[in-house]
């Protein structure tokens, strides 16, 4: 007896000093396979991202999701993005299920501390919200885009913040400021940046863009007439941007003394937001097209990935979650069967047989499926992809059997995964009990009347021609617990046109208040833009306290409406933030 507890007590001490890596996660917004040094891309320079590959492991074929929440999704679960339910980048189709368990809750419970900070699409309300998905701290924004990038109004861990200058500096100062406490404190960090460029709106600080914006450009797309030069040339400046970011990460963790002990990797989320040099391939951003799904994969782990290795076997963001678990030692803890598998064998050189696999690629219905020497395309047409990167000659009739044998692994894909979306029914949760604030955005209501967004892209939008009394706005949402509940109101209104009288009401319960002040706040972000966008401009809109509500636990629908309007508008409406003050009297 004596000797099975010694052993033990040795057994739990050599378990207790076995030092777990810390991880730290880079993915790019919208930035292509071609968007790199390292992919042979001669308009630009990335040697900080380009020294992953050359002190790591490079993916010569990784593949992720043609648009940005369904890769967010696929990484933070390791599960095609329909099972958990993601399905649009907008509208609440972007949140991941909350049965589905991710990436950082498999780490938190192994003792890291995590940390997100950027773009997160993948829900807003708690618990959609990074904090309710396993990440300890959060800063940045919850929407699919932002409409301005120079210190915009952001959120930490539910709090409307200001952000500190260019967004993407900022993201990465504040993450370089949990891996410093972490350390301190000597625990383990999984640290996830996901960077929101270069997606548009088109901005990037003036240090890059005199770089970019009189360039002459050497390596174009196989249809160089569909080139947006303005728009080209500042996506590349972005990308220069993220480049300088990842080498002061990377300068951070030798300046910690703890480079040999982390794993830093690097992926994007789909193809190219522009037409632009993509090493000849098929398809571009919302494509399941190689061009539009490929991305590259490097991983570095100073002493156990030895420099410069390059693998070729196919891999897919889905594998993101299993391999970091096994690389670190630590138990998924997710109970549903994963989609991706270890690369782990791959990466540390370990013999043995690779199994071959499929890899799918899925968007609107749109179903792709590449084999390791191989992609059928979402019509059916087969393309050899080691002669023919650019899909331009269909082999389908003369490979048949093949192209027979991938059309029936695609239907029961469809039978089998993409049947799991299923209609949304799922409301917008507020007053969790769980969390502080809610936010109740305009991109989340269904607009009646008048009423008309920013713009048709609703993700940082706001609400405009507020004229009339039967204008409204509705949110289908679902009170997590009975409560009473502080509400701001953000904002804007000519000066004439304040006075009107607003109420509030969710299944009985109201709340009325009258806009005493007005607030003109200009349109912003079009003096940073380097070329056109299509997204809504944003204001800086102003937050009044509307006053105390009392909510019920239950389903209902939020509506805004405005009682009295005695100038030529309500409004204009962009937020409404909750914060749980008590229990309901």
């Amino acid at each position: 007896m004596k000797r099975t507890i010694l052993l033990l007590l040795i057994l739990h001490c050599g378990l207790a000093q076995a030092k777990l890596p810390n991880i730290v996660v880079i993915l790019t917004d919208d930035q292509g396979w071609g968007d790199l040094s390292l992919s042979g891309n001669k308009n630009l320079a990335t040697p900080h991202i380009d020294s992953l590959a050359r002190d790591g492991a490079s993916f010569e074929r990784f593949y992720v999701c043609p648009v940005c929440s369904p890769t967010r999704a696929e990484f933070l679960t390791g599960r095609y993005h329909p099972r958990g339910g993601v399905y649009s980048t907008s509208a609440g189709g972007e949140r991941l299920d909350l049965d589905e368990q991710t990436i950082a809750d498999t780490f938190k419970a192994a003792g890291y501390t995590t940390g997100a900070f950027g773009k997160w699409h993948n829900g807003m309300q708690y618990p959609y919200h990074p904090n309710g998905r396993g990440f300890d701290e959060y800063y940045g924004f919850c929407s699919g885009h932002w409409g301005d990038y120079f210190s915009p109004p952001l959120e930490h861990n539910g709090r409307i913040v200001q952000g500190e200058g260019f967004c993407i500096d900022d993201f990465t100062n504040k993450a370089m400021e949990l891996m410093e406490k972490a350390n301190k404190a000597d625990k383990p960090f999984f640290t996830y940046l996901p960077y929101n460029t270069p997606h548009s709106p088109m901005q990037v600080p003036d240090r890059w863009w005199n770089k970019f914006k009189d360039k002459k450009i050497s390596m174009h797309n196989r249809d160089p007439k569909k080139e947006n030069l303005p728009h080209l040339r500042c996506a590349l400046a972005m990308c220069e941007n993220i480049d300088w970011n990842v080498g002061r990460i990377l300068k951070k963790l030798d300046e910690l003394k703890i480079a040999d002990d982390t794993i830093v990797v690097f992926f994007h989320d789909n193809g190219p937001n522009g037409v632009r040099w993509n090493g000849d391939m098929k398809g571009r951003k919302g494509s399941t097209d190689e061009g539009g799904v490929r991305s590259p994969l490097l991983v570095r782990w100073p002493g156990r990935i030895p420099k410069g290795t390059e693998l070729k076997p196919i891999a897919a963001v889905i594998d993101l979650l299993p391999t970091l678990a096994d690389c670190a030692g630590i138990p998924v803890v997710s109970k549903k069967k994963l989609d991706g598998r270890s690369l782990k064998p791959l990466l540390l050189g370990e013999k043995g047989r690779w199994k071959e696999r499929i890899i799918f690629s899925h968007w609107k219905g749109r179903v792709s499926a590449r084999t390791q020497t191989h992609r059928l395309d979402h019509t059916g047409k087969l393309f050899d992809m080691t002669a023919d990167l650019g899909q331009r000659k269909d082999i389908s009739k003369t490979n048949l059997a093949l192209a027979t044998r991938l059309r029936e692994e695609v239907a029961r894909w469809k039978e089998t995964v993409v049947v799991e979306l299923g209609k949304d029914t799922r409301a917008f949760v507020i007053g969790h009990p769980d969390f502080e604030w809610t936010q109740i955005p305009a991109r989340d209501a269904t607009a009646h009347g008048g009423l008309k967004r920013s713009n048709r892209f609703p993700n940082c939008s706001y609400f405009t021609n507020w004229t009339k009394l039967d204008d409204q706005l509705i949110w289908p949402a679902e009170v997590g617990a009975d409560g009473r509940f502080e509400v701001a109101l953000h904002y804007a209104v000519p000066k004439g046109s304040e006075g009107a009288v607003l109420e509030l009401s969710h299944n009985g319960n109201k709340l009325r208040h009258t806009i005493e002040h007005p607030h003109e706040a200009p349109a912003r972000g079009q003096k940073h833009d380097r070329a056109p966008r299509a997204e809504s401009y944003v204001k800086d809109f102003k937050s009044v306290n509307m006053g105390e509500i009392v909510l019920q636990k239950g389903k209902g629908e939020l509506t805004l409406r405005a009682l009295e309007i005695p100038g030529k508008e309500a409004l204009e409406f962009r937020l409404l933030m909750l914060r749980r003050v008590g229990t309901s009297r």
